[in-house]
């Protein structure tokens, strides 16, 4: 049979006009795609990420929202650590708000999470008794509710004057002030508890039977079961909370008016920020500021997930 080239591109056009039909099928898919996620992109690239890179820019020049910026270089980063009183004590605050009220809202989610893990007909009312906390526990009203709780006339003075101890100056003292700050973030203990019971929801009662066997009490159970098992919500949680204390901001700002006070006893480094940038209108020294913060918090959350290796339990893995 005499081969024809006509007779070959008349069987090759099914197979063109299928491909063609395949591409536009599958572009027609991508463009659907790319229509829903585009709300999200459009809103990441003009309120995250260009803003990031504006402020990035801001950090390295003088500017006040009123005039043009002046590039100064990286005067603002030497200004923070060599020539900012204000500035190393908003840091020492923080330092002492997040190391010491993140551990202990923790360890207070976990115990109350171990005990509404209980079996009991009204654990669901507990449940949502103490969550609530954590629902109002970041608003204005509790700030100022906080605040008169700890005046002269409040209710922590009116029960220490029971026990016999003098008023304790909560807004003259500086040392006294930052411990208020910590025992509200201890108070907005609901959403780590909820997380931790449904860790706790997860490990097998079969363990702690095994265990009851071998004659294992409740601490042994606790740090041979419990701990381990729920080591990565642990985790979870320190790496939540860790950020969100520093990024802590309300509380602050209206206990101690806007101010920072006593003597900077409450003056949080997102208060400063704010402070510089919306009161004495240094937007570029903020900038820096917010990414000095950006790159703490970030080597933190690195070195978190490093140690993590070496005390958080995999089940899967079958260990650390």
């Amino acid at each position: 049979m005499r081969y024809s080239p006509t007779t070959s591109k008349t069987k090759n056009a099914p197979l063109a006009l299928n491909a063609s039909y395949s591409r536009k099928k599958r572009l027609r898919a991508n463009l659907t795609g790319y229509a829903f996620i585009s709300p999200f992109v459009i809103g990441f690239l003009a309120f995250t990420f260009i803003p990031m890179l504006v402020s990035l820019y801001l950090s390295f020049t003088k500017y006040n929202l009123f005039a043009d910026p002046v590039w100064i270089g990286t005067d603002n980063y030497v200004k923070m650590f060599t020539g900012d009183a204000n500035y190393l004590n908003s840091v020492k605050v923080t330092f002492i708000y997040v190391f010491v009220g993140v551990p202990l809202r923790l360890a207070f989610a976990l115990a109350v999470a171990m005990i509404l893990n209980s079996k009991s007909r009204m654990v669901g009312f507990y449940r949502t008794i103490y969550y609530l906390p954590s629902i109002i526990g970041g608003s204005v009203a509790v700030s100022i509710m906080w605040r008169n709780i700890f005046s002269n006339e409040g209710i922590v003075n009116s029960a220490l004057n029971l026990l016999g101890i003098p008023n304790v100056s909560w807004f003259g003292n500086p040392n006294a002030s930052v411990f208020m700050l910590v025992t509200l973030s201890v108070w907005q203990f609901g959403s780590s508890m909820l997380i931790f019971l449904a860790g706790l929801k997860n490990i097998s009662q079969e363990m702690y039977e095994a265990a009851s066997v071998d004659g294992a009490g409740a601490v042994p159970k606790f740090f041979k079961i419990t701990l381990p098992l729920l080591s990565s919500v642990v985790l979870f949680n320190m790496i939540m909370q860790t950020i969100g204390a520093f990024m802590t901001f309300v509380p602050a700002y209206i206990i101690s008016k806007g101010e920072g006070g006593p003597l900077g006893g409450t003056m949080l480094y997102s208060l400063y920020l704010f402070r510089q940038a919306f009161m004495f209108s240094n937007m570029g020294y903020a900038s820096a500021m917010a990414w000095i913060m950006l790159l703490f918090v970030g080597v933190l959350t690195g070195i978190l997930f490093k140690t993590s290796k070496a005390w958080v339990f995999y089940e899967s893995e079958g260990g650390r």
